[in-house]
């Protein structure tokens, strides 16, 4: 494996750790300042990345995006993941913030990738494209950098999408509850067992095509437009 190949990996990783970490912290923050401890007292407003790592989401899922487009004679795939959901107690949130602190909550995962995206895009325009005069610190930063805006990017569209278990269905969740619309909350809960399946069933189909990557490619040119 060539220095440049390993240094892809290594940065794709790196800034997944970022996005993935840094958005479940953000849940258990904006709880933890509306009364909730409950990812407080469970050591999950850390950044420590072994509390946060799940099987699936930062391990398993990951790896299948990123190498299976190689085993099939393709180039390598971009990384997706997710990090083992911080423990909150919506109850509290509700009763000391009403619903608007839940969807606060809900939404905060979202806004820390949207941010950290924008601030990439901001860096990337500031920088050169490595060429090889430049060294291995300096490509290694831009290749971090641009993984960062990449997978910050995916990762804010995709949690905004309406998936049971995931940000968007939590927030449509409170929003319903909100204005006394029960089913859409009684939908959405009863079908919160199927939500891994769905995930899997939009990365692996040419849905993602629709609903993730054609999004991500918009917010990207619109980012990175001079």
């Amino acid at each position: 494996m060539e220095s440049i190949d390993l240094l892809k990996i290594i940065t794709a990783v790196l800034a997944l750790a970022v996005a993935i970490i840094g958005h479940e912290i953000m849940h258990g923050w904006v709880a933890y300042k509306y009364g909730d401890m409950t990812a407080k007292n469970a050591g999950r407003l850390n950044i420590n990345p072994i509390v946060h790592v799940d099987l699936v989401g930062t391990i398993l899922v990951p790896a299948t995006m990123y190498f299976l487009p190689i085993l099939l004679g393709g180039e390598s795939g971009f990384l997706f993941g997710w990090a083992k959901p911080v423990p909150i107690n919506t109850v509290t949130v509700i009763r000391n913030a009403g619903y608007n602190g839940a969807m606060q909550v809900d939404l905060a995962g979202i806004v820390y990738n949207f941010t950290l995206g924008v601030i990439a895009s901001v860096a990337i325009l500031a920088m050169a494209k490595p060429t090889t005069l430049d060294g291995l610190f300096y490509i290694f930063t831009y290749l971090f950098v641009w993984n960062l805006l990449l997978i910050n990017i995916v990762l804010a569209v995709f949690n905004l999408l309406p998936i049971p278990q995931f940000d968007g269905a939590h927030f449509l969740m409170h929003l319903s509850l909100k204005h006394k619309v029960r089913s859409v909350a009684e939908f959405f809960y009863k079908n919160e067992r199927y939500g891994i399946i769905i995930v899997l069933i939009v990365l692996m189909t040419p849905i993602k095509d629709y609903v993730l990557l054609l999004p991500v490619q918009t917010i990207l040119e619109l980012l990175l437009t001079t």
